[in-house]
């Protein structure tokens, strides 16, 4: 790949000490944005003490996401996001993180995705048997139901009866209290500090990890509900010195796939809901395909390649409203971007929002256009305008898993319903994650079968 040259312009003055902060705070995305098209693709920049890099050109964001392992550390972004995953694989680096890496991978590899697609069409069913012709639900909710009971039962086995519910409460007190802390003066606040809401948090992550435990103990005392379920998987896993993961790194790597594989997807779907309900032409062809592919049955891991509309319909989705919308990492000694040296301790960024918004890759970027990926459109888009999940080494692991769950999940609720009625216009709020910024509530049409 030819090396486009790094030449980086200063970006917006600054606040002493604060930098660009304010600016971020009040909207990350509107910001990162004014700096691509005000700017240019390489700007320098200020969160508070950080000197920072915004990349915008897909060639310096494909050599920054390769790099990462070996010419860059984990940014730390935030007191709350460590209390949460630990020293997971997403906070590891060097020996550690290849280590972690190669224990946590397998339990989410192609045979693995196999193994739990049925769960994940089960679920869907279950959901779809609940709904009524005419019911107004709210789209986001049922969405984040569905997908917390698909990973409690891959990651644990099983739904946790009466636990579940606290569980999911003090992991959206989590993320809550993760998102504000990202784009306020709580990112520097020495870890001393115990604010209100980083005392919720304390208290959150206290009942996570009581039941995390619980489970692993009751795992190690041979009382299992599925023993091929992800925490087996973590639970068995051996370096090739023998060595297992330990209870508290298993802990880690439980909670941040549980973070990862619920809200993500939940996520996704929600704005997959939205787009299709403003789209009657990309629904119909939708229909048309699931009703041709299925033939009124549900879909199985075997119908994934088959579904080309269903997984580019995902694909757009991810495209506009990526649910991660940053990467940061930060420079070592000797870390070069387009043939140029990167200072070290340069907190370099690159964003999914602004670069899948780009009008240079995507001509009328904000429009829901699945056929974009079609095979023969006459587009070329470049490697690394569309990268929801990151990429290079560090790339997410469950990249695959989180594609195959949401368009089996499409598939089988758009089989029996279609979402109507929504608002044209939907804000966002921009937290760990984006989302929706009101309830989304639609209406359920039942929609007959071939």
């Amino acid at each position: 790949m030819q090396t486009v040259p790094l030449r980086p312009v200063p970006g917006p003055r600054g606040l002493p000490w604060l930098g660009n902060l304010p600016a971020f705070g009040r909207d990350p995305l509107a910001f990162m944005a004014r700096l691509r098209d005000e700017y240019g693709d390489a700007v320098t920049w200020s969160l508070g003490p950080w000197r920072s890099l915004f990349l915008s050109h897909p060639r310096h964001i494909a050599e920054f996401l390769g790099a990462r392992e070996h010419a860059y550390d984990v940014l730390e972004v935030g007191w709350a996001f460590q209390r949460i995953t630990g020293k997971s694989v997403v906070r590891s680096s060097g020996a550690d993180w290849r280590r972690k890496r190669g224990l946590v991978q397998p339990a989410v590899r192609p045979r693995q995705v196999r193994h739990h697609a049925r769960t994940m069409v089960d679920c869907a069913l279950a959901a779809a048997g609940r709904w009524r012709e005419g019911q107004r639900v709210d789209v986001h909710r049922e969405m984040m139901l569905l997908t917390q009971r698909i990973v409690l039962r891959t990651l644990f086995g099983n739904d946790l009866g009466d636990r579940t519910r606290a569980l999911g409460a003090a992991m959206a007190v989590a993320e809550q209290v993760m998102a504000a802390e990202l784009r306020g003066i709580g990112l520097f606040l020495p870890d001393w500090v115990r604010t209100p809401s980083r005392r919720r948090l304390l208290a959150a992550v206290a009942t996570i990890d009581a039941e995390v435990h619980r489970l692993i103990g009751a795992r190690r005392n041979g009382r299992r509900a599925d023993g091929d379920d992800l925490l087996a998987r973590l639970l068995e896993a051996a370096d090739e010195d023998g060595r297992p993961l330990s209870a508290r790194e298993v802990r880690d790597e439980a909670v941040t796939l549980w973070t990862a594989g619920h809200e993500t997807t939940s996520t996704a779907l929600t704005w997959i809901w939205h787009l299709l309900s403003r789209s009657p032409a990309a629904r119909a062809r939708l229909d048309d395909e699931l009703d041709r592919v299925l033939g009124g049955r549900p879909p199985t891991v075997d119908d994934y390649e088959q579904l080309a509309w269903t997984r580019q319909i995902v694909k757009e989705a991810l495209r506009i409203y990526p649910p991660a919308w940053v990467i940061p990492a930060v420079a070592r000694t000797g870390a070069v971007l387009g043939g140029r040296s990167v200072p070290a301790g340069t907190a370099v960024w690159c964003s999914q929002w602004t670069t899948h918004r780009d009008p240079r890759w995507f001509p009328d970027p904000t429009a829901f256009r699945p056929e974009r990926w079609d095979a023969d459109a006459p587009d070329v888009i470049p490697d690394h305008a569309w990268f929801p999940f990151g990429g290079g080494p560090r790339g997410c692991i469950g990249a695959r898993f989180a594609q195959v769950e949401a368009a089996l999940l499409l598939a089988t609720l758009a089989q029996r319903f279609h979402l109507d009625d929504m608002p044209a216009q939907v804000p966002h709020r921009i937290g760990i994650l984006i989302q929706p910024a009101v309830p989304l509530i639609a209406t359920l049409r039942a929609r007959p079968g071939p």
